[in-house]
Protein backbone atom coordinates (compact mmCIF):
# COMPACT_ATOMS: atom_id res chain seq x y z
CA UNK A 1 0.00 0.00 0.00
CA UNK A 2 2.57 2.58 0.90
CA UNK A 3 4.40 1.70 -2.22
CA UNK A 4 1.22 2.54 -4.08
CA UNK A 5 1.50 6.43 -2.79
CA UNK A 6 5.16 6.67 -3.75
CA UNK A 7 4.68 5.89 -7.13
CA UNK A 8 4.86 8.41 -9.52
CA UNK A 9 2.62 8.83 -12.34
CA UNK A 10 4.30 8.53 -15.22
CA UNK A 11 3.35 8.96 -19.07
CA UNK A 12 -0.40 7.21 -19.90
CA UNK A 13 -1.22 7.10 -16.55
CA UNK A 14 -4.45 8.18 -15.81
CA UNK A 15 -5.40 11.35 -13.27
CA UNK A 16 -7.18 10.13 -10.45
CA UNK A 17 -11.11 10.85 -10.47
CA UNK A 18 -11.12 13.36 -7.71
CA UNK A 19 -8.94 15.56 -9.92
CA UNK A 20 -10.69 15.16 -13.06
CA UNK A 21 -13.96 15.93 -10.89
CA UNK A 22 -12.16 19.15 -9.79
CA UNK A 23 -10.97 20.13 -13.00
CA UNK A 24 -14.39 19.98 -14.65
CA UNK A 25 -15.82 21.54 -11.54
CA UNK A 26 -13.51 24.92 -12.07
CA UNK A 27 -14.34 24.58 -16.13
CA UNK A 28 -18.01 24.90 -15.70
CA UNK A 29 -17.79 27.66 -13.52
CA UNK A 30 -15.42 29.49 -15.25
CA UNK A 31 -17.50 28.98 -18.34
CA UNK A 32 -20.83 30.14 -16.79
CA UNK A 33 -19.54 32.81 -15.24
CA UNK A 34 -18.21 34.50 -18.18
CA UNK A 35 -21.48 34.10 -20.14
CA UNK A 36 -23.51 35.90 -17.54
CA UNK A 37 -20.81 38.50 -18.24
CA UNK A 38 -21.14 38.53 -21.91
CA UNK A 39 -25.61 38.38 -22.53
CA UNK A 40 -25.70 41.21 -19.18
CA UNK A 41 -23.31 42.92 -21.40
CA UNK A 42 -25.05 42.60 -24.28
CA UNK A 43 -28.62 43.63 -22.92
CA UNK A 44 -27.08 47.15 -21.35
CA UNK A 45 -25.56 47.85 -24.88
CA UNK A 46 -28.79 46.96 -26.46
CA UNK A 47 -30.68 49.17 -23.98
CA UNK A 48 -28.68 51.71 -24.44
CA UNK A 49 -28.74 52.05 -28.17
CA UNK A 50 -32.55 51.86 -28.00
CA UNK A 51 -32.23 54.97 -25.51
CA UNK A 52 -29.40 57.28 -27.93
CA UNK A 53 -32.33 56.54 -30.43
CA UNK A 54 -35.01 57.86 -28.38
CA UNK A 55 -32.53 60.90 -27.68
CA UNK A 56 -31.77 61.69 -31.47
CA UNK A 57 -35.51 61.06 -32.24
CA UNK A 58 -36.28 64.11 -29.48
CA UNK A 59 -34.09 66.40 -30.76
CA UNK A 60 -31.01 65.44 -28.50
CA UNK A 61 -28.04 66.28 -31.02
CA UNK A 62 -29.93 70.36 -31.27
CA UNK A 63 -31.16 70.54 -27.68
CA UNK A 64 -28.41 68.74 -25.53
CA UNK A 65 -25.40 68.38 -27.37
CA UNK A 66 -23.13 67.22 -24.37
CA UNK A 67 -25.35 64.61 -23.10
CA UNK A 68 -25.93 63.48 -26.47
CA UNK A 69 -22.02 63.51 -27.39
CA UNK A 70 -20.93 61.91 -24.32
CA UNK A 71 -23.94 58.88 -24.90
CA UNK A 72 -22.94 58.66 -28.49
CA UNK A 73 -19.15 58.09 -27.76
CA UNK A 74 -19.28 55.90 -24.19
CA UNK A 75 -21.76 53.52 -26.61
CA UNK A 76 -18.70 53.63 -28.98
CA UNK A 77 -16.44 52.19 -26.54
CA UNK A 78 -19.15 49.97 -24.77
CA UNK A 79 -19.21 48.31 -28.57
CA UNK A 80 -15.14 48.45 -28.93
CA UNK A 81 -14.55 46.67 -25.34
CA UNK A 82 -17.60 43.90 -26.06
CA UNK A 83 -15.58 43.04 -29.69
CA UNK A 84 -12.60 42.43 -27.42
CA UNK A 85 -14.25 40.58 -24.98
CA UNK A 86 -13.81 42.51 -22.32
CA UNK A 87 -17.53 42.25 -21.23
CA UNK A 88 -17.06 44.00 -17.80
CA UNK A 89 -15.87 47.06 -19.07
CA UNK A 90 -18.10 47.36 -21.83
CA UNK A 91 -20.98 46.85 -19.17
CA UNK A 92 -19.84 49.54 -17.28
CA UNK A 93 -19.41 51.67 -20.10
CA UNK A 94 -22.96 50.80 -21.58
CA UNK A 95 -24.24 51.95 -18.52
CA UNK A 96 -22.70 54.81 -18.78
CA UNK A 97 -24.17 56.00 -22.00
CA UNK A 98 -27.79 55.01 -20.84
CA UNK A 99 -27.28 57.70 -18.12
CA UNK A 100 -26.02 60.24 -20.31
CA UNK A 101 -28.77 59.39 -22.71
CA UNK A 102 -31.30 59.62 -20.07
CA UNK A 103 -29.87 62.76 -18.52
CA UNK A 104 -30.20 64.28 -22.09
CA UNK A 105 -34.09 63.14 -21.96
CA UNK A 106 -34.51 64.90 -19.08
CA UNK A 107 -32.79 68.54 -20.63
CA UNK A 108 -34.74 67.87 -23.73
CA UNK A 109 -38.35 67.08 -21.88
CA UNK A 110 -37.30 70.35 -19.63
CA UNK A 111 -37.16 72.61 -22.97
Amino acid sequence: MVEFYRKKLEGGECMSKKGISLLLVLVFFSVSLSGCCYFSAKKEIKNAQNLLEELKGAGGPTKAPYEYCSAEKFLEISRMEFAENDFKHAQGFASRSKAAAEAGLSEVKKR
